[in-house]
């Protein structure tokens, strides 16, 4: 090669990668010198574990010489190999046992409000799957938003019939499942309802909400919308989607079972009734059925002009007390704080109380603060209604006595046959069935029975005596919803009457009207001290049945799983 053709530029083709470089000496026995990044680096020993050298050699045998160094103490990990820490031995509960979880037994024959209410607890991993609803006429599965908007609307006319947000829960759940939707998690909250589901995990969530804006309370409708929610999750009954719509809409224009008149004579024998139960007599009776039938009557009057439910408890609290007033003015001798105490007894807004204290212990305390602001609120009315008339009266000199003794129980017949009739009336203005009437008539009954034997013969405090009545009832209409498959409220809510704080409260609010703001503090923290007594026992009784009956899951791995959020766990 010339001397010019040395210094000419040589071609793209000339310089390769795998071209060795100017200078470098070739290796000695003609191989390529190139090396691999797995090749072991030259120095390096590898250590070969005793009694495993072989004569024979491959291609993957390690060259004489090379040994691979011995590997650290803690190596590095894969997510799929045995951690350091593991043990066959004694394996950790983060890791499935052998022998698998128990499943988690959902027999038919229980209440489809168990089963629900477990599944609820239950994380969303561990849920059984529904069986395959065959409710539609194809093979293409239930139209995903009818079902939604079908459980937005059971599940509003429950939330809006006074009942508890975790039954609201398991009712949506019920109807869900019953049509093949799995994945489905609803919410309850005072005044909104959402569902969502999910088809499979790779698609998008379904999403619908509904908002409860008026309440009414009709147990009649209540107990008929558990009937429809029974139905569905019985397996037997095949309920299709547009019956289930038909039965919903024929729930939702049914009439009231009694009329209004009835419910106007009901509240006012229930101010009679409360009254002859604090130590009244007839006159006292009348007095105080004519003083809660009045001011029903001007409640509805301001319902009808649109004004809020604040303003008409005030003025239905006036009519009583200003009968009382009038009645110690005309110095008639008769207890006038009788008749203002049977009157409150009508307002008490108990059925409120007791649906709020139950969605705290079961943990909705968004629901549960709504529900007791809502109590605060009633119970602040009729403290304005009452103080306004008590202020008046004290002005004009009526002489009522702060002191005074009500309810003695020196007339145990009168007073069982009184709490028996409140309880009857109370039932009667819920709007119950006929055929559960006489079942709460008993239930009231034998709560003030427990209550005066535990108070006014055995000497222990009210609060006490309180919460033993109420845990009775609760544990009596909880037993009496598993016997129906139905709703508890109406075997509660009206049993609870005889045992309301109507006499704390008046004479808390007698004792500020006279200017002793320090005794009517008390006497209303009692009053408090009681309501809250009545709303916990209620609701314990229901958990002690829960507790010694028979409930799904009971003998698994998991057990009986407690409300949700309970302890943060």
């Amino acid at each position: 090669m010339t001397e010019a053709e040395d210094r000419k530029p040589q071609s793209d083709e000339a310089h390769s990668a795998f071209r060795q470089p100017g200078g470098v000496p070739a290796s000695a026995d003609g191989e390529s010198s190139t090396t691999s990044e797995f090749e072991i680096p030259e120095g390096l020993a590898v250590p070969r574990p005793a009694g495993t050298e072989s004569e024979t050699t491959s291609e993957f045998a390690l060259p004489e010489g090379l040994e691979v160094p011995a590997q650290s103490a803690e190596p590095e990990g894969s997510a799929f190999s045995t951690p350091s820490t593991y043990s066959a031995w004694n394996t950790p509960a983060a890791f499935t046992p052998a022998s698998g979880f128990p499943a988690v037994s959902l027999t038919k024959d229980l209440p489809w409000q168990d089963r629900m209410r477990t599944m609820l607890r239950m994380p969303v991993a561990e849920r059984p799957a529904p069986e395959t609803a065959h409710r539609h006429d194809d093979d293409t599965g239930p139209a995903v938003p009818r079902v939604l908007d079908l459980t937005l609307r059971i599940g509003e006319l429950l939330l809006a019939g006074g009942e508890g947000a975790e039954d609201v829960e398991a009712a949506m759940f019920a109807v869900c499942r019953s049509y093949g939707l799995d994945r489905c998690e609803p919410n309850v909250t005072f005044t909104l309802l959402s569902i969502s589901h999910q088809p499979s995990l790779v698609d998008d969530p379904v999403t619908a909400s509904r908002t409860v804006r008026r309440r009414g309370t009709d147990y009649t409708r209540l107990a008929a919308v558990f009937q429809l929610v029974d139905d569905l999750s019985d397996a037997e009954t095949h309920i299709s989607l547009e019956e289930a719509y038909r039965r919903l809409a024929e729930i939702r224009r049914n009439r009231h079972p009694y009329p209004t008149w009835v419910l106007t004579a009901a509240s006012g024998s229930l101010a009679g009734a409360a009254s002859l139960l604090v130590g009244g007599d007839v006159i006292v009776f009348f007095a105080a059925l004519f003083g809660a039938m009045l001011g029903d009557r001007l409640a509805w009057l301001c319902a009808g002009r649109g004004l809020p439910e604040f303003y008409q408890f005030a003025v239905a609290a006036m009519p009583p007390a200003a009968i009382g007033i009038a009645l110690t003015l005309t110095h008639v001798d008769v207890k006038a704080s009788a008749v203002i105490t049977g009157g409150l007894f009508a307002l008490l807004p108990g059925r409120a109380l007791v649906a709020g204290v139950q969605d705290g212990l079961t943990g909705f305390y968004i629901t549960a603060a709504a529900r007791l602001l809502e109590v605060m609120y009633f119970f602040v009315s009729i403290v304005a209604g009452v103080l306004v008339v008590l202020y008046f009266g004290v002005q004009l000199g009526a002489k009522l006595n702060p002191d005074a003794a009500l309810g003695t129980g020196d007339q145990p017949v009168v007073q069982i046959f009184a709490s028996m009739l409140l309880s009857l009336t109370f039932a009667i203005l819920l709007q119950q069935e006929r055929s559960t009437v006489l079942a709460v008539t008993l239930n009231g009954g034998v709560a003030w029975c427990v209550y005066g034997a535990m108070h006014y013969a055995g000497g222990i405090s009210p609060v006490a005596s309180t919460a033993a009545a109420a845990g009775l009832v609760g544990l009596f209409g909880q037993l009496m919803s598993r016997y129906r498959f139905a709703s508890a409220l109406p075997y509660t809510t009206a049993a609870i009457g005889p045992l309301l704080p109507g006499s704390a409260t008046y004479f808390g609010l007698l004792a500020i009207a006279q200017n002793e703001v320090d005794r009517g503090l008390v006497s209303l923290s009692k009053a408090v001290a009681l309501a809250m007594a009545i709303a916990i026992g209620v609701n314990l009784g229901g958990e002690i049945s829960r507790l010694f009956l028979k409930v799904p899951g009971a003998t698994s791995a998991a057990g009986r799983r407690a409300a949700k959020r309970t302890r943060g766990f």
